[in-house]
């Protein structure tokens, strides 16, 4: 793809757009006030958490045109927090050269056949899938790839939403009438997996890029419960993620931060998802490293050069769910080494993230013992 040129990078106190306004826009916003910025939010929700901290909104759907253009004619620099955004819209505001991050990201990662077809481009390692878009064809990918696999919605899909696994024949019958209702779909092979890895990476206009540590993952119902940073693998797992990491932000022509999920199985990687901007297994960036993932892609999108990361301490990262609030406001009372940080969303639901807590300290075994608590309230 052709390399995305910009000499005079975007100064204070110029207007950042971003589209979407959960907690991954009010945490950019957040870094971008600091350096001066003004930020203005487009998103359906007034008062949304990204708006709380924001100059200005937008209150329209993501994908009206006539309130994309506002926002476009507004501001100087537009970015998003989520995947899931419209592809026309976002060419408009990248022909208007203000979307340094582009449409092409946005349009490969909102959907699972796309990534997979340019992972296997890349000769990179992926578990063994099809796509289907019938009941007859997911039954027989599931023959061909075998038990256990799971089912993935091509579009849409997060936090365990928009996916199925198969683990006996007798759960065939249900892979079918998911496939019939959710059509196209992905049938993918269930790894046995030992770890879940992240990278978390930012790549500059220039084609700079910088690497955060690489994160391992917990998750519990399907929804990440704890990051630690940095991931207990050895040297030649890392060096393979950093590796298939680099391929993929040269060949997608990467700006911003971007993150990857990889499976772990014994000596070898297997790339799972891939999130154009931000991650929420990045979190633990703010207060472990020198610059995090939002202020490094906020000094990506805005073409200023890029910090090199240092982590100060390791650090062990807890999402706060719906059930977690109160333990999380006790937290916040009583625990002086503990960060904790809340969305502002207006309404509290179980199984909602409503913010995140991080620990750092030189032991990662001592620091793991915060999560405890907030495990046992899944139970």
């Amino acid at each position: 793809m052709e390399q995305k040129t910009n000499n005079q990078p975007t100064l204070p106190p110029k207007t950042i757009g971003i589209i979407g306004g959960g907690q991954l826009g009010r945490m950019m916003a957040h870094e971008a006030t600091a350096m001066g910025y003004k930020v203005i939010v487009l998103d359906p929700t007034e008062d949304c958490p990204t708006a709380q901290v924001a100059h200005d909104q937008i209150v329209a759907a993501y994908d009206d045109m006539a309130a994309i253009k506002q926002l476009t004619k507004a501001c100087d620099i537009v970015t998003y927090e989520f995947e899931n955004v419209d592809v026309e819209a976002a060419t408009y505001i990248e022909k208007k050269g203000k979307l340094p991050q582009g449409a092409e990201a946005l349009r490969i990662t909102q959907h699972r056949a796309r990534e997979k077809e340019l992972l296997e481009k890349l000769q990179l390692p992926v578990a063994p899938c099809a796509v289907v878009e019938t009941a007859e064809q997911s039954k027989e990918a599931i023959e061909t790839i075998a038990l256990p696999a799971v089912v993935k919605t091509c579009r849409g899909g997060y936090d365990g939403k928009g996916q199925l696994k198969i683990d006996t024949e007798e759960d065939i019958s249900d892979a079918m009438e998911f496939v019939e209702k959710a059509y196209p779909c992905i049938v993918e092979k269930w790894m046995p997996f030992t770890k879940e890895v992240s990278v978390v990476f930012t790549r500059g206009l220039n084609g700079d890029i910088t690497f955060f540590p690489l994160a391992e993952n917990v998750h519990m119902h399907q929804i990440l419960h704890t990051t630690v940073a940095p991931a207990q693998v050895n040297e030649s797992i890392e060096k393979k993620a950093m590796i298939a990491a680099k391929r993929i932000a040269e060949e997608m022509n990467i700006i911003g931060t971007f993150a990857i999920e990889m499976f772990v199985v014994e000596n070898e990687i297997y790339i799972n998802e891939m999130a154009p901007r931000p991650h929420n297994s990045g979190h633990y960036t703010i207060e472990s490293c020198n610059i995090s993932q939002f202020g490094q892609h906020i000094r990506a999108i805005c073409g200023l050069p890029l910090i090199p990361v240092q982590q100060h301490q390791p650090a062990c990262m807890v999402n706060i769910l719906g059930e977690h609030m109160e333990r999380a406001l006790e937290t916040l009372a009583t625990d002086e080494k503990s960060f904790v940080h809340l969305y502002g969303k207006a309404e509290v639901k179980v199984k909602r993230k409503m913010g995140h807590i991080t620990w750092i300290g030189k032991d990662i075994e001592e620091l793991l013992k915060n999560s405890i608590p907030f495990e046992e309230d899944l139970k």
